[in-house]
């Protein structure tokens, strides 16, 4: 169908075939074609047709232009692009076709609607570039205007640092394919960039425009080229989406992974940092424990702090200090709390006033905020551990412009008028006047001429043809002014109008509309004047977000008596009665027990963990590792005391599941896990493993958690928590030095065994595996099959496996344990065999040992 709406339709779509195009008509947003049979099926609406009686009706779906933002919403959740056309003039004015421009794509990372955007967290667009020796990582979030880039050396630390930020949706430069990025952004919406955007000539000039400068020497990343062609990209795919600049961008905040803790996917996902192992939900998670903060502000700088926990002892301490500050002075620290409550989310707010999609509720929100910052930067004054984040412009002037023209509860909609306060203007004070109040005007001035002229029959009427109009009988036309002027004789009376009724009348007539679009015009000049304070106001909401995380830290240390740690340029962890701070307070039934902790390079560089299943040595474990990064954000510990000396990277492998989509087994995955550790770890690591090598058979498992270990102690020399069933590994300290073995106590009473929780020096004697199986609540026959399946196995072990056979040991499977001692003795004569090495022997110690698997040949006589 060809019209010249249609024409202006198919060229907008054009351009943007990739996106859904909502196509502004009325108070209607229409999608034609197959965006109407994919929007009508996402969204639930009735798909109708446009032409409907024509031979090939085009299938048509709209949405109300007012909720629209919940439809766009759930199209982006579900991986789509939304292009919005607007009409960009007035019908009334328009001459034929009114003209519409696509003002900007909505897609994952390109959110700017508050309704759509998950407030405590930020969203990220990723840019990947490469280079021959490197690669380059750009993040910006265009809500807040956070732009950051590095580069670095390999694609595991760019997976490393896709897994930090997690964004949403994905740019990277045309021909890179690693399918290790594709695993990594899985789910991550992956978007597209011509070759030329990619240049440095072009990214350069993209970020040298945006920031306003001439080089970028003065963000010291001139010589970086990946970091930069990555960053640039960026930008100009965002320009493009936005169908303008990004005038809230005003810094590059270039980065060293070096500088930061480095904290894989596993270690995140184990730790469980941002969200929970199972069901990846926030809730249970450490964020959740510690997120105190009374802004969205603080909520995400909250975050960004343990995804980035600092190396430096210099800064850890100023950070901790603050919160040490704040935790003694509770009146101030409520105080501030108070305060910060009445801040809205400055950051995002401004990006929507930038790119002119802000309301009016959303500069009074900014009005508020800016009200309260006073308040909140005088009681941060009062502690001057936190003068670092002390507001030092706290825009005022912006404030007044804010406070002077906005009403305290404008509406939504920035048509109907109402937004501005009474005062403000003059010309809009008096349309606003006329509009409401018009009747009562015309009614004045038609007493003021029945004075003035002494006409006391003299009246002002109105109709269609004349609009207002002057009567006056026929028996006082005498007595009329010559300024009246006559329109029309009737055979009663005449009709007159004045200059000053028609301009009233003009105004009467008009005035709303008039004031809804002078109201219209002022705010958005107001608006405008605002966004061109964008940078003061984000330097605000930066300072006022770290007061808040401050806050929100040392209200946790108080409420979880937690204590400030020690963090030290060493390689100690020392913990005295730790606590694992997200369990502590999940318990019900029990009470969480203490632990302390000791690790150096030295004499405690790994502690071989025993224990039964259940037992807690798991969270032992992670409590340490959760110890040492609360310690290096800043923040105190859930701790009696704790020194920790700096880790450069956190470890961790605690059990993995069948990773099916990626077609590997449990035990795939955990060499896998176990292989990058030793690869990367380094002396100042610390490292969590758990059960490694049970995958496999007792033999394999075994020897190669024994050759894991030697490793780290001898190569690597890092602090190491080290949990095994292997009882055989607990002989490491008799060959290595710096190996202890620590076990978790138990109780035994009668069959039943009561866990204590408590580290004990030593290891453990038995691993309790069916005693742990009846707490678990197998059946009872099982349990009473699986006993007396035990005293087999025991019998006709080696000596030196009896102590590590359990339920779930590995000698044999129940069925084999059932056959005749015959069948098990040829087993265990087999595995001796095995065993000889031929090439090793004398031809003595040969026959020494022909006679001993004779005689363990003869053991089922």
């Amino acid at each position: 169908m060809s019209t010249p709406m249609f024409d202006q339709y198919n060229a907008l779509k054009k351009a943007n075939p990739d996106s859904i195009l909502f196509f502004r008509m009325g108070d209607f947003y229409e999608m034609f074609y197959d965006d109407a049979v994919v929007a009508a099926k996402e969204l639930d609406l009735t798909l109708t047709a446009r032409n409907k009686h024509a031979p090939d009706p085009i299938p048509m779906a709209g949405v109300p232009h007012h909720a629209s933002a919940g439809y766009i919403e759930k199209l982006v959740a579900n991986g789509y692009r939304v292009a919005i056309a607007e009409q960009v003039e007035d019908p009334r004015k328009a001459k034929g076709l009114v003209k519409r421009e696509v003002i900007r794509v909505v897609s994952p990372g390109m959110v700017l609607d508050p309704t759509t955007l998950e407030s405590q967290r930020p969203n990220y667009l990723v840019g990947i570039c490469r280079d021959h020796e490197s690669w380059g990582v750009s993040f910006l979030d265009v809500s807040t205007g956070d732009f950051r880039l590095t580069s670095v050396a390999d694609v595991s630390t760019v997976i490393a640092e896709i897994h930090r930020l997690e964004p949403r949706e994905a740019l990277i430069e045309p021909g890179i394919e690693v399918k290790v990025l594709d695993r990594a952004l899985r789910g991550v919406v992956r978007s597209q960039l011509e070759e030329e955007g990619w240049l440095r000539r072009e990214s350069l000039r993209e970020l040298t425009e945006t920031l306003g400068v001439h080089s970028l020497a003065g963000f010291g990343v001139a010589d970086d080229e990946t970091a930069v062609r990555a960053a640039g990209a960026l930008l100009r795919y965002a320009r493009d989406q936005l169908g303008g600049p990004l005038r809230n961008v005003h810094r590059l905040r270039p980065y060293q992974v070096t500088g930061f803790m480095v904290l894989d996917e596993t270690t995140r996902r184990n730790l469980e940092l941002t969200n929970t192992l199972i069901g990846g939900r926030r809730k249970g998670s450490l964020l959740a424990l510690i997120d105190r903060t009374a802004t969205s502000m603080g909520s995400r700088m909250m975050r960004d702090w343990i995804v980035f926990p600092l190396l430096d002892p210099n800064a850890i301490g100023a950070r901790s200090a603050g919160v040490e500050a704040l935790t003694l002075d509770s009146p101030v620290r409520e105080d501030l709390r108070v305060a910060l409550r009445q801040v809205a989310d400055i950051e995002r707010i401004g990006a929507r006033i930038v790119q002119q999609t802000a309301h009016a509720r959303d500069l009074a929100a900014l009005s508020r905020s800016l009200q309260a910052a006073p308040k909140v930067a005088a009681l941060a004054a009062r502690i001057p551990a936190i003068s670092a984040h002390l507001p030092e412009d706290l825009c005022a002037d912006v404030a007044l412009d804010l406070s002077t023209w906005l009403v305290d509860e404008p509406p939504l909609s920035l048509t109907e008028g109402g937004i501005l306060k009474q005062g403000a203007h003059e010309e809009l004070d008096e349309l606003v006047e006329i509009s409401l109040h018009g009747v009562g005007i015309i009614g004045r001035l038609e007493d003021r001429e029945r004075a003035e002229t002494g006409i006391s029959s003299l009246k002002i009427r109105r109709n269609k043809v004349f609009g207002y109009y002057i009567e006056v009988t026929r028996a006082h036309v005498h007595k009329v002014p010559e300024h009246y002027l006559r329109k029309q004789t009737l055979s009663n009376c005449e009709r007159y109008i004045t200059p000053e009724l028609k301009e009233l009348e003009e105004k009467v007539l008009g005035a709303d509309e008039r004031r809804k679009d002078l109201e219209y015009s002022l705010f958005t000049e107001l608006r405008s004047r605002v966004a061109n304070h964008s940078a003061r106001l984000i330097t605000l909401a930066r300072r006022l977000a770290g007061l808040d995380a401050l806050s929100a830290l040392a209200e946790v240390a108080v409420k979880y008596r937690w204590c400030r740690p020690v963090v030290e340029d060493s390689t100690r962890l020392l913990i005295e009665a730790g606590r694992h701070p997200v369990v502590e307070h999940t318990l019900e039934e029990e009470r969480f027990v203490p632990n302390d902790l000791a690790l150096d390079t030295t004499e405690r560089q790994l502690i071989i963990l025993t224990g039964p299943n259940m037992s807690g040595k798991s969270t032992i474990m992670r409590q340490a590792a959760l110890i040492a990064l609360l310690a290096q954000m800043g923040s105190f510990v859930p701790a009696k005391s704790a020194t920790v000396g700096i880790c450069d990277r956190i470890f961790t492998r605690v059990g993995a599941a069948d990773d099916l989509v990626r077609g590997q087994s449990t035990f795939m995955v955990e060499m896998a896990e176990t292989a990058a550790i030793l690869h990367k770890a380094t002396s100042r690591s610390l490292v969590i493993l758990d059960e490694i090598g049970r995958g496999t058979s007792t033999y394999d498992g075994l020897s190669i958690a024994w050759a894991v270990a030697e490793d780290l102690v001898d190569r690597i020399g890092c602090r190491t928590l080290f949990a095994t069933h292997y009882h055989e590994l607990c002989d490491l300290v008799e060959t290595r030095s710096g190996v202890v073995n620590q076990s978790v106590a138990v109780s035994e009473y009668g069959e039943e065994i009561i866990f204590l929780r408590k580290l004990k020096e030593g290891g453990a004697s038995r691993s309790y595996g069916i005693q742990c199986a009846r707490l678990a609540g197998l059946p009872q026959h099982v349990i009473q099959r699986s006993t007396r399946l035990l005293a087999r196995f025991e019998k006709h072990a080696p000596r030196n496996e009896r102590e590590q056979l359990s339920l779930f040991g590995s000698v044999g499977a129940p069925e084999q344990a059932e056959l005749e001692p015959e069948v098990v003795v040829r087993d265990k004569v087999r595995v001796a065999i095995e065993a000889v090495d031929p090439d090793s022997l004398t031809p003595r110690q040969a026959l020494d040992k022909l006679y001993e698997l004779r005689a363990l040949s003869r053991e089922s006589d």
